[in-house]
């Protein structure tokens, strides 16, 4: 990204500093300090090693939610878009999934599991998995027919026909399910954390809360925001690029 594009949202990073500022000085209370307090405390968790200490556990617990739910999911999505039989027989258990809470599901991993890693993980990729399952679903049924047609006429194999028949088609539905799921699976991480381990993130920022400190709070979720969007900017928007060059 060049340094034209990049200005615009750079000025707005720096005007809502400039605001929260003013607003902190302005109130002169506890519950809002300043930036720079908030840097500082950003600082001393990094020396400490506390935030990578936490961060790092947050992550590790994403990413493997994130794969087992992706991988499962597109699985059983494909199948259901490509068998419209099954997805009469299985449909509502998809539903049923969608529209179970998040905090049902993480109670009910924590009582059956306990309160361990494994718990933990599944909990989230339960939650996660139907809106996988949904989104490769659609892209299941969008997929063409004749396309399917002439790999069969010309024997391709299964491998080969993923990688070049169904893969290219569904690849844009793979990018949106990517980056609803990550921003899904890192609230519900966060939930998991507060209620079941002893780190991570949700973990933290449950510990600052009850000790009532509000720069410590800011200075996670800081930390949150930072990673967030270098996964947007140096991962999904490369991909999503990628998934719509096709239309140039």
């Amino acid at each position: 990204m060049n340094l034209p594009r990049l200005l615009p949202p750079l000025l707005s990073i720096a005007v809502l500093i400039g605001l929260w500022h003013i607003l902190s000085l302005t109130l002169q209370s506890p519950v809002l300090p300043a930036p720079l307090q908030v840097w500082n405390t950003l600082t001393g968790e990094i020396r400490s090693g506390q935030l990578q200490h936490h961060l790092g556990a947050t992550l590790f617990r994403l990413v493997i939610s994130f794969v087992i739910a992706m991988s499962l999911g597109s699985i059983i999505g494909i199948v259901l878009g490509m068998h419209e039989a099954l997805n009469r027989v299985f449909d509502a258990w998809v539903t049923i999934a969608l529209n179970v809470p998040a905090l049902v599901t993480i109670i009910l991993c924590y009582v059956w599991f306990g309160l361990n890693e494994t718990a933990a993980v599944g909990a989230v990729v339960i939650n996660k998995l139907p809106n996988v399952v949904v989104t490769f679903r659609e892209g299941g049924r969008t997929l063409d027919r004749d396309l399917m047609d002439m790999a069969k006429a010309y024997r391709f194999g299964w491998l080969k026909t993923l990688r070049h028949v169904i893969w290219p088609q569904l690849f844009p539905f793979a990018i949106a399910a990517a980056r609803t799921g990550i921003a899904l699976i890192w609230k519900i991480i966060l939930i998991v954390e507060i209620m079941g381990r002893s780190d991570g993130m949700g973990y933290q920022l449950h510990l600052y809360f009850q000790m009532f400190n509000v720069s410590g709070i800011l200075a996670y979720t800081c930390a949150f925001i930072v990673v967030m969007q270098l996964t947007e900017y140096l991962l999904l928007k490369p991909l999503d690029a990628r998934a719509k060059r096709w239309r140039k």
